[in-house]
Order: structure tokens, then sequence, then C-alpha cells
């Protein structure tokens, strides 16, 4: 029986490059998705392998609930959560309003808090489940004008760090994987000129791409990491060690 794998924020970027991996590593993808239903039906219809793409806002807790049964009624197992949906936002931190901290904390922190617990009562009770969580290198060292992003992620990663060892004796592992820079919609407000001054600050003397984050999560995913938990997996090139 194929394993199943559920991906949020499944659309574009680092969510779509993990579900074509997983996809040809032989998995059974859901792709959650909130925007451009047309462009996830077609990844949907190109993965094959019964993939199927479901609408759901990480925001909307009753939504998740909601999401996550409708998965388990099509494919009648999950074998495998990736926390993926997140946005990213450039503000001094005395611009920041209390609509963006929320909007910000609800997505990138509290999506995967709701998508984790929907998805534990299935995995508990089979004994058996993997969880990996998108952070970023932000959420390791702090990004400048991105204190509610950094937030966020760091937020991530301790609740990464902590699911990973209560869950632990259910046989269910809990990791996540930090991105540095990634040439994703999320650099979009960055020019030509910034992207080349990133560019060389990184060791390895290139932008990370969607499926190098995509490698590192199908390495997480598979039966080669089954004692790996609590982790976080930085993908970044080197910029941060």
């Amino acid at each position: 029986m194929n394993k199943v794998a559920i991906i949020t924020g499944a659309s574009r970027g680092i969510g779509a490059a993990t579900a074509r991996k997983l996809s040809a590593d032989g998995w059974k993808v859901a792709l959650v998705y909130n925007n451009s239903e047309a462009q996830v039906s077609l990844l949907a219809s190109q993965l094959g392998n019964g993939s199927m793409a479901y609408r759901c806002d990480v925001k909307d807790v009753q939504k998740v609930n909601e999401t996550v049964a409708a998965i388990l009624a099509d494919f009648g197992r999950i074998d495998l959560l990736v926390n993926n949906a997140g946005i990213a936002q450039q503000k001094l931190f005395t611009d920041i309003t209390d609509g963006d901290w929320d909007d910000m904390i609800l997505t990138n922190l509290s999506g995967a808090f709701y998508f984790s617990r929907a998805v534990l009562g299935d995995m508990i009770k089979r004994k058996s489940g993997k969880i990996i969580n998108i952070a970023s290198m932000w959420g390791e060292t702090g990004g400048s004008c991105e204190v509610h992003y950094s937030a966020a992620k760091a937020g991530m990663i301790g609740m990464t760090k902590a699911l990973a060892k209560e869950v632990a004796l259910s046989g269910i592992t809990v990791n996540a994987v930090s991105p540095g820079v990634i040439r994703t919609d999320m650099l979009s407000s960055f020019s030509e000129s910034e992207l080349e001054a990133l560019r060389h600050e990184i060791p390895l003397d290139r932008l990370g791409t969607p499926d190098d984050v995509a490698s590192a999560v199908a390495f997480l995913a598979s039966e080669g990491a089954d004692y790996i938990t609590g982790q976080v997996l930085s993908v970044n090139g080197g910029l941060v060690i």
C-alpha cells in the first residue's frame, strides 16, 4: 500500500517541489492549498498515483479539521504531514501592525499546530507517522525587518523539538527543515542586484532551489531517517552554521 502524505502550501515553490519529489518516491499526496486552484489541480493530475487537491485556509481550525477528515475518508490513512504553508513580509518592527502579527503567527505557526493536532489521532492509533515542519534560518538566527516571521519560525522549531519528545513512544517522528535563501515567490520583493548580493554571502555561491529543500524533506520522510527525531536540518548553502 502506498503511503499517504499531506503537504500544506502545495500550490507552488517548496510545496509543489516536495509534492513532485514524494510522488516520484511512490507517495500518494494530498495537496493542500488556499489559492491557485487551477494550478494545484493540474499538479495533482500530473502527479497521478491517486493524488488529490484540497482547498483549506490553514488559519481556520474548523476547516483544517474538516480537511484532515476528508483526506482520511479518501485515503484511509495519513503517514506524513509536511507543514509548509507560510507567508513572508519585510517590515520595520515599529511598522508591524496587530493585523500583520496575527496573520503571520496564525499562518506560519498556528496552521502547523492545527494540522499536526488533527493528524496525530490517526498516527497515534497506528503508532506510526512523521511530521516535517518547514521552518527558516531566520527562526534559528532572527532576521532584521522580519521579527514577526522570525518569531513564527522560531516557534515552529520549538514546537518541533517539544512534540518530538511527546510522541516518540507512539512511534512518530517530528523534524524540521530550515531553508536559507531559496528562489521562491517569497523573494519577489528583492531586486536582482539584492539577490546577487545575497548569493555572494552564501559559501556555496548560489541561491537554493525548492528542489534542494524537497530533497531534504524526502530524506526525513524515508525509512532511512526513522531514527531521527526532534532535529532541524538546515538547507542554506552554509550561510548559517
